[in-house]
């Protein structure tokens, strides 16, 4: 009986301990289209927040999906018509990519622990065109970061389409970056990524001569789903947790 009652109580604890360990992130997330027109291209962007208790900080992420409405149609909106080697964006950055394989940019806001001091950190984030990857489009996010943690890192991502009524999404597989020397990985806790033609300048050859251009971008369709546009958010962090948001984008009188 002593037995079963501590095995008992152990498992009780566990459930706790893993209880608590779910709970430590949360997530909120806003989506918003720049212009906002029906029938028109336009930019998308979104908004991530991971929040964790007052004081603490939390579990590192490692991978994210986005997913929004079939009716916008990423893969058709003209952004991404070559795409960059990784092994060339790792080594050079996005600056020596193709024009034409930036899809849009963002920043991201890390913490990173040291003690009982936390330091932040914000990285710019350039969004680009990547090899197929099991026969989907490819994505490839480049983070770089100046103080205190000097870095460029490249690393991988998506476009996930779906059969109706299920949403299309953007897989991203966050990387590891170890944080101060002795220190844990450091944690993302803000998240902002615009796709888009905002920003960006392809390039077409006609007739012997490049010509400039902006491309199209994401293409709202001409009816406003009933409800508005749903998108949420999917988080796995290191330590097993998993965290969802929701939102949507009203639809316009």
């Amino acid at each position: 009986m002593r037995a079963a009652l501590a095995a008992a109580t152990s498992l009780l604890a566990l459930l706790a301990l893993s209880t608590r360990a779910q709970a430590r992130q949360s997530a909120d997330l806003r989506v918003s289209f720049a212009p906002y027109q029906l029938g028109r291209s336009t930019n998308v962007g979104f908004d991530l927040n991971i929040n964790a208790p007052v004081g603490h900080v939390p579990s590192p992420l490692t991978a994210l999906e986005l997913h929004y409405p079939r009716q916008l149609g990423f893969a058709v909106s003209g952004l991404g018509l070559e795409a960059c080697p990784p092994r060339q964006l790792q080594a050079l950055g996005p600056e020596e990519c193709p024009a034409n394989s930036h899809m849009g940019q963002g920043t991201a806001v890390a913490e990173i622990p040291f003690g009982p001091e936390i330091f932040h950190e914000t990285a710019e984030v350039a969004i680009l065109r990547g090899p197929e990857h099991e026969g989907h489009i490819g994505l490839l996010f480049y983070a770089k970061a100046v103080e205190p943690v000097s870095a460029g890192i490249a690393f991988p991502g998506a476009l996930l389409p779906a059969a109706p009524p299920r949403q299309e999404s953007i897989a991203i597989t966050v990387p590891l970056v170890s944080g101060l020397p002795g220190g844990p990985d450091v944690a993302i806790v803000q998240l902002h990524a615009s796709f888009g033609p905002r920003g960006l300048t392809y390039y077409e050859r006609t007739h012997g001569k490049l010509i400039a251009y902006h491309p199209q971008g994401i293409l709202l369709p001409n009816k406003c789903p009933r409800g508005g546009f749903a998108f949420s958010a999917s988080l796995t962090f290191l330590d097993g947790s998993h965290a969802r948001a929701h939102t949507a984008i009203p639809c316009t009188p």
